[in-house]
C-alpha cells in the first residue's frame, strides 16, 4: 500500500501517489546530510544569511502556487494557506536578520585570569518529523534556525503532504543550498527508527501527536539523541473581564475554528466567568452558526473540510461519547453529508470528567464552553489537563491578567487576543505538550554545541 499520497479532503478522491524511499535511498540521504555538515558548518554566516533570504524570496514569489498545494493536500482554505506562506517568509527573514547576533560568542567572567567564551556551533545532521496541519510553517520553524546554526536537515513530512514536501526541497535547491543541506525523505516508520539510531544523525525534532512524541523520545533516548517535541494541546481561553464582548467572541471563533480547528494551540476549552456566561454563549453560538463550511479553494471560505476521513471519524466519536454521557450540543454536532471529510462547526456545554471530550484533545471544529464561578475555579479548570501548551486570557485589567497568567501551567499565554505565532516569539509547552522551544532566539538554543573556549594568559 502506498503511504505518501494526496487524498483531497474536499472530495475524498486520491489525486496522486508517491513511492516510499527504499532502504538504500534512506542510507544515501543520511550520508548526504552527514557529509554536507562539514562544509555547511565551515561556511560563513554571510552564506547562510544569503540562503535564508533567497528561500524567503522564493516562498513569496510562489505564494499562490504553494498555497494551492496544501489546499488540495489537507483542505486548508486558500486564504489561510496564503497567510501561512506569509509567516514562513517572516521566519526565514527573521533568522537571516537576527541569526548572526544570536551566534555572537558569549564572554564569561573568569576568576583565574585569562579569558573564556561560549561559542555556538551546529552539531550535525538533524531529523525533522513534521505534521500535516501547517505543512510549510512547521518545517520553517525547525529548518530556519538550524540551518543558520550550520546544522543540516533531513525532513520526513506527513504522508498526506508529499507535494508540499517536494516543493520545499525544490525551493532549497533553487536557492543554492549545497547538496545534502536539506533533504526530503519519503520514509516509513520503520525507516525513521533506523534514522534515529544512526550515529550520523545528532538530533530529532517532532511536531505531532503525544503518541508519536513518546515513541520518538523513547527511541532517541535509547541512542542518546537530543529531542525537541511539540505535541498536543487542550488550550484554555479564559473570559474573565472582557472589555469588549463582541471582540472577545470574534477572537474565540477565529481561535477555535481557523484551519477547521486543527491547530495544537487552538482555543479548545472556553472558560467563562458566571457573570459573562449567558451573554457570551448567546453571542458565540450565533457567531458559530454563521460559519458555513465551503470550498477551500474559494478565497472567501473561512472553514473547509477536515484533513481526512479519519479525522472526522475521531472527532465524531468524541462528540457522540460526550452527548451519550449528558453533554449538550448548542450548534452543529453532525457530519456533513457530502463527499470528503466534512463536519459541522460544533459548540458543546455540560462536558465533564469521564467524557472523551474532557479528557482528550479535540482536533477539529468543536468548542467546549465551561461556566465557572470565580477566577480561582477558572485557573483550576484551565490547569486540569495533561497538556500545557498555551492559553489566552480576556481581561481588561492587565495587572489582573498578568497575575492569572503566572498561575497557568502552560508554555505560552496571550492576553486580550487569540493565541497565535510570530517568528520572534518562542513556541512550546510543558507537561505532555512537549519538550523544548522553537522560534525566536530560543529556536537556536536547542540543537547547538555551546562550546567553551578557555584561554589562560601566561
Amino acid at each position: 500500500m502506498t503511504t505518501y499520497k494526496i487524498v483531497n479532503p474536499a472530495t475524498g478522491k486520491t489525486e496522486r501517489e508517491f513511492p516510499e524511499a527504499t532502504d538504500a535511498e534512506i542510507q544515501a540521504a543520511v550520508d548526504r546530510a552527514h557529509q554536507a555538515f562539514g562544509g555547511w558548518r565551515a561556511s560563513g554566516q554571510k552564506d547562510r544569511v544569503a540562503l535564508l533570504n533567497r528561500v524567503a524570496e522564493l516562498y513569496a514569489e510562489r505564494k499562490d502556487e504553494l498555497a494551492a498545494i496544501i489546499t488540495r493536500e489537507m483542505g486548508k482554505p486558500v486564504a489561510q494557506a496564503r497567510g501561512e506562506i506569509d509567516i514562513v517568509v517572516s521566519i526565514y527573514r527573521y533568522y537571516a536578520a537576527n541569526g548572526p547576533k544570536f551566534l555572537v560568542d558569549e564572554e564569561l567572567e573568569v576568576a583565574g585570569g585569562g579569558s573564556a567564551v561560549v561559542r555556538k556551533e551546529g552539531i550535525g545532521a538533524l531529523l525533522g518529523i513534521m505534521p500535516w496541519n501547517f505543512p510549510y510553517y512547521q518545517v520553517a520553524r525547525f529548518a530556519a534556525p538550524n540551518l543558520m546554526l550550520g546544522n543540516t536537515i533531513l525532513l520526513k513530512h506527513a504522508p498526506q503532504c508529499p507535494e508540499s514536501a517536494l516543493a520545499m526541497e525544490r525551493i532549497f535547491a533553487e536557492a543554492g543550498a549545497p547538496d545534502g543541506t536539506y533533504v526530503n525523505l519519503f520514509a516509513t516508520n520503520e525507516q525513521v527508527s533506523t534514522i534515529i539510531a544512526d550515529p550520523r544523525v545528532q538530533g530529532v525534532s517532532l511536531t505531532g501527536s503525544e503518541r508519536a512524541g513518546s515513541a520518538v523520545a523513547e527511541q532517541a533516548g535509547r541512542h542518546l539523541k537530543k529531542v525537541v517535541l511539540e505535541l498536543g494541546g487542550s488550550d484554555p481561553f479564559l473570559v474573565l473581564q472582557p472589555e469588549d464582548l463582541d471582540k472577545t467572541v470574534k477572537y474565540a471563533v477565529t481561535g477555535r475554528f481557523g484551519n477547521a480547528g486543527q491547530a495544537c494551540n487552538a482555543a479548545k476549552r472556553i472558560i467563562v466567568l458566571d457573570e459573562h456566561y449567558d451573554a457570551f454563549v448567546d453571542k458565540f453560538t450565533a457567531a458559530v452558526g454563521t460559519v458555513v463550511p465551503g470550498d477551500p479553494s474559494d478565497p472567501s471560505t473561512f472553514m473547509g473540510p477536515l484533513s481526512s476521513a479519519g479525522a472526522v471519524e475521531t472527532l465524531a466519536a468524541q462528540i457522540e461519547d460526550a452527548v451519550a454521557k449528558g453533554a449538550t450540543v448548542l450548534a452543529g454536532g453532525r457530519r456533513i453529508d457530502r463527499e470528503g471529510a466534512w463536519y459541522e462547526p460544533t459548540v458543546l456545554t455540560g462536558v465533564e470528567p469521564g467524557m472523551r471530550a474532557f479528557e482528550e484533545e479535540l482536533f477539529g471544529p468543536a468548542a467546549v464552553i465551561y461556566r465557572v464561578s470565580s477566577e480561582d475555579e477558572a485557573v483550576e479548570l484551565a490547569n486540569n489537563t495533561p497538556y500545557g501548551l498555551g492559553a489566552a486570557i480576556q481581561c481588561a485589567d492587565e495587572d489582573r491578567a498578568l497575575e492569572i497568567a503566572s498561575r497557568l501551567d502552560t508554555g505560552m499565554v496571550y492576553i486580550n487576543q487569540a493565541e497565535g505565532s510570530a517568528a520572534e516569539l518562542p513556541f512550546g509547552g510543558v507537561k505532555r505538550s512537549g519538550i523544548g522551544r522553537e522560534l525566536g532566539k530560543y529556536g537556536m538554543e536547542e540543537f547547538v554545541n555551546k562550546k567553551l573556549v578557555r584561554v589562560k594568559r601566561r
